[in-house]
């Protein structure tokens, strides 16, 4: 609500000492008023995802269900067809029993290896493991797809934040399910306090959401919207 508040503030402010062109009539004025103020509010400019190291390290992170691993198989393949990447997909998930599996059958339909270890329950040792991997056959992009996690459930929480530190990811990305709504903020929040990710990547927007979420996100925890999926 106080995001939304301050938003219809800011419009109505412009709107009121906004002198309309006599080439514009003031539906035109209007519309143009809230899609500036709307683009501010996001950040009024794209930016990018880094990936200048080599390999570049790409920590995806989130909760329970929110499409992680279809997004890591779908990040790693834009960047191998639009950036000439190399890349390495990690599964790092050593909870769920099918994650696994769903990554491999994903990312062999675009011809994208998978690095585990099966017989390993650390995703510490795991996510190094696959990055020294990665530097020794020559694959110039990792992507790290985690398990999900509540951000209530401190043990899990501390073992991200871990993975994280270890790591040390040239970007960390919160993937959140856009049709979760408003607690979503909530949730970046948790999220951002533990991780300090980069962006934020919305899923599921093709639902009946509205994608309101992506505003108050931008708004609260101050990080860009980097990918919609």
């Amino acid at each position: 609500y106080k995001i939304a508040k301050t938003f219809t503030d800011a419009v109505k402010e412009k709107a009121l000492g906004q002198d309309v062109l006599t080439s514009v009539n003031p539906g035109q004025m209007m519309v143009k008023i809230v899609h500036d103020e709307l683009a501010a509010l996001m950040g009024g400019k794209m930016e990018d995802i880094n990936i200048k190291g080599n390999p570049a390290v790409i920590l995806v992170a989130g909760l329970q269900g929110s499409g992680k691993t279809t997004f890591a198989v779908k990040l790693a393949n834009m960047l191998k067809s639009k950036k000439g990447k190399n890349p390495l997909l990690i599964a790092g998930d050593v909870y769920r029993p099918a994650a696994i599996d769903q990554l491999k059958i994903l990312a062999e339909q675009i011809n994208i290896p998978v690095y585990t270890e099966d017989d390993n329950k650390n995703p510490v040792k795991i996510t190094m493991g696959g990055i020294k991997y990665a530097k020794k056959t020559g694959h110039d992009l990792v992507v790290i797809d985690t398990a999900g996690r509540l951000a209530i459930d401190e043990e899990m929480m501390n073992e991200i934040a871990s993975v994280k530190k270890a790591i040390d990811p040239h970007e960390t990305l919160f993937v959140v399910d856009a049709m979760t709504g408003q607690d979503a903020v909530n949730t970046a929040k948790e999220f951002d306090a533990r991780l300090d990710f980069e962006g934020v990547v919305l899923t599921k927007m093709d639902g009946d959401t509205r994608g309101g979420a992506a505003l108050s996100i931008r708004a609260v925890v101050n990080k860009p919207i980097k990918f919609i999926s």
